[in-house]
């Protein structure tokens, strides 16, 4: 019997963010019971937040100016994509992840330069995060997830294939902790059935749980 054609499932996500983070290891889950292939892609808070910083948090926004913390991870990221291609960059967001959330490394050059070990890649990498070298690409990758659903949402953002030809996109969702097997199966199956009815836009309710990594 042939395998499955797999779907595939394009993935923007910002190493900061623990949300995306959670997501992406649920889809890594979803991978395991459903025909779905995830495509890894950089999207940036740094970018989306850039025109109103004086409407976020102070240390907030200090994160996401010129130099801030929120810059070099997803600097590095792209670097790795131009220089060593596509298949990378999966790889190093799960090393970057997993020192940053995970492990509690929080997002610093250290930690960095530690998950491109990790990932196997070249430790100069880490240099670009200072570089603006890759900063269109980053931006184009960017806005090729963020236009599909929007400027008022952020990471992650989630496109697979629709019956038109087009593209059903979606952020989210937020969910802690990551769920796994049937339970991931089920969040995936539901997930895409209210994101293909045409005019569905939200569906929400308040977070009473931290992120939890566990």
């Amino acid at each position: 019997m042939s395998e499955p054609v797999k779907t595939p499932a394009d993935f923007w996500f910002d190493p900061l963010c623990p949300w995306a983070w959670l997501t992406s290891r649920w889809m890594l889950e979803v991978e395991k019971v459903r025909p779905v292939q995830v495509r890894w892609h950089v999207m940036s808070l740094a970018v989306l937040n850039e025109n109103k910083l004086d409407e976020l948090p102070a240390q907030y926004a200090e994160n996401m100016r010129p130099g801030g913390k929120a810059w070099g991870p997803v600097r590095v990221v792209t670097a790795a994509q131009q220089l060593h291609g596509d298949e990378v960059v999966g790889k190093l967001y799960t090393a970057l992840g997993t020192r940053f959330h995970n492990a509690g490394e929080g997002v610093t050059r250290e930690a960095v330069a530690a998950a491109l070990a990790d990932a196997g890649l070249p430790a100069d990498l880490i240099d670009y995060a200072d570089k603006d070298t890759y900063d269109a690409e980053l931006r184009a990758s960017h806005k090729e997830g963020i236009d599909l659903v929007g400027q008022e949402v952020g990471t992650p953002v989630i496109a697979v294939p629709g019956p038109d030809g087009g593209k059903i996109a979606f952020f989210g969702p937020v969910v802690t902790p990551a769920p796994k097997g049937e339970q991931a199966a089920k969040l995936w199956d539901g997930t895409l059935m209210v994101a293909s009815v045409p005019g569905f836009f939200e569906i929400k309710r308040t977070r009473t749980q931290a992120p939890s990594f566990d």
